[in-house]
């Protein structure tokens, strides 16, 4: 029985003798710190456009249903309601 030995071409003998093998030697032992801190990047910076876009809707909510209230107590102070008038409309705004 003979075994057969094979060798290697020599572009592979060439980078397994000069260590760039793999991605021409980027990478090494810190490609999983960069890959990670790469996404914690996006992570944090997705989240932080879905915090602002949740918050400029909860502000705009807010905004418009103190309106009618607002709108109602300038009525009220322009003399337009009667106090009776003004706490009905008031309480069907609630």
């Amino acid at each position: 029985m003979q075994l057969t030995i094979l060798q290697p071409t020599p572009r592979l003998a060439g980078m397994l003798a000069d260590g760039h093998g793999h991605m021409d030697g980027w990478g090494g032992g810190w490609m999983w710190l960069w890959g990670s801190l790469m996404m914690i990047f996006w992570v944090v910076v997705i989240g932080v456009a879905v915090w602002l876009v949740m918050r400029g809707q909860d502000r705009g909510t807010h905004e418009r249903s103190d309106r009618p209230r607002e709108i109602l107590a300038e009525r009220y102070a322009r003399g337009e309601l009667t106090t009776d008038e003004y706490h009905e409309r008031l309480d069907s705004l609630r």
